[in-house]
């Protein structure tokens, strides 16, 4: 079933939106989202690389608010309760929740979460994709255009920890198009990739069916046959994989490697996340372009739409949407925050008040005057 046609009032605020005209980066929504995140208690982040936006959707003045910042081509990334990170055209670039920023930011108390810039690492154009931290902190990486996992260490611009063994040589050659990375009990364990090829661009091909899905541990293609598979997902002690060429979201059977399809959305289905009994689904336009024609989902004859699906993964029902309009045509990724984080704050690396962010270890936080560490504002160096 699917959800209602938007009304005109239920148009998403968005942050800094021009009241003369029309933003280029607006949405509208289903209207009982609003409700439904307020009962979860959470934002969602998404990232649209071709509008170089991470756009953080919240419950924010009885409505639910559409907030964007700027990166450059955003494209993977992961959250914890205290860290972010997101993968950029040719850097990874981690963010920590500070609390005692929250109450800098106006309007006062409308906060519960301020990720503020910590660092950078650079690894040059790997064309990242999915990425996750481990249960020990770490975070890897689906390193597409090398074909493989990676980690990071600051003496290298990535360091290979996987690679699927049909994959000859470590080249810069988007050999198989690995992308999707699904994360059990803290340790990488599924990966997707676009086909079984070990030739430069080899996957473009057979993009219609050749997608697979590989099992890591064993260092096997659990799944074959598969259209542009994208962002596997380990949820309710279950595998799901979005279907992008088809619009669809399945779940794997393990035994027999294959896939049930749940439901079908109106767009390229790419960026994967659950709360609940909800899944929270990435959509695109997608293209009229040479790697997206032939597939399943652009020979439809329906429209195809660009934002945020949530679909009870119990019925296969949809019951709400986020759709963007302007220029947010396409997204990567979706991820829920962790509980109570319902309207974070984000720090772009250029706001002033990242200059007068200090976070010091205990020790040194016990030589500064209570004045300066109650005050709203410390001195800048």
């Amino acid at each position: 079933m699917s959800a209602p046609e938007t009304p005109p009032e239920a148009a998403a605020s968005a942050s800094g939106e021009a009241a003369a005209e029309p933003s280029p980066l607006r949405g509208v929504f289903t209207p009982n989202l609003v409700a439904l995140f307020e009962k979860l208690q959470r934002a969602i982040l998404v990232t649209t690389y071709q509008a170089g936006k991470l756009v953080i959707l919240r419950s924010k003045d009885g409505t639910l608010n559409t907030h964007y910042r700027n990166f450059v081509r955003p494209m993977g990334l992961d959250a914890t309760k205290k860290d972010l990170a997101i993968g950029t055209r040719q850097d990874v670039m981690f963010f920590e929740n500070v609390p005692a920023v929250i109450p800098r930011i106006e309007p006062a108390g409308a906060y519960d979460a301020c990720f503020v810039p910590r660092r950078s690492h650079t690894t040059g154009f790997i064309d990242i994709h999915e990425m996750a931290f481990d249960g020990a902190g770490e975070l890897w990486i689906v390193n597409t255009s090398f074909g493989c996992l990676a980690t990071l260490n600051a003496a290298y611009s990535f360091v290979p920890r996987w690679r699927p063994k049909f994959l000859s040589a470590l080249a810069p050659e988007d050999r198989c198009h690995l992308n999707g990375l699904a994360m059990v009990d803290g340790k990488p364990s599924f990966v997707t990739a676009l086909g079984e090829t070990d030739s430069p661009g080899g996957w473009r091909e057979n993009k219609k069916d050749g997608g697979i899905l590989i099992d890591i541990a064993n260092d096997e293609i659990l799944c074959r046959g598969l259209s542009m598979p994208h962002s596997p997902r380990w949820y309710r002690n279950q595998l799901w994989v979005l279907e992008s060429g088809r619009g669809a979201i399945g779940r794997v059977n393990l035994g027999s490697g294959k896939v049930e399809t749940i439901c079908e959305v109106p767009g390229f289905t790419r960026g994967l996340d659950f709360v609940g009994p909800y899944a929270f689904i990435g959509l695109s336009q997608v293209r009229e372009s040479a790697v997206f024609s032939g597939l399943p989902l652009t020979e439809r004859a329906r429209e195809r739409n660009s934002g945020v699906w949530v679909v009870n993964i119990e019925t296969g029902e949809t019951v709400g949407f986020v759709r963007f309009e302007g220029e947010v045509r396409e997204i990567f990724a979706v991820k829920a925050l962790p509980p109570g984080m319902v309207c974070p704050e984000l720090l772009e690396p250029a706001d002033p008040l990242v200059g007068t962010c200090y976070v010091l270890p205990d020790a040194a936080l016990a030589q500064v005057p209570r004045e300066l560490l109650a005050a709203e504002e410390l001195p800048k160096a």
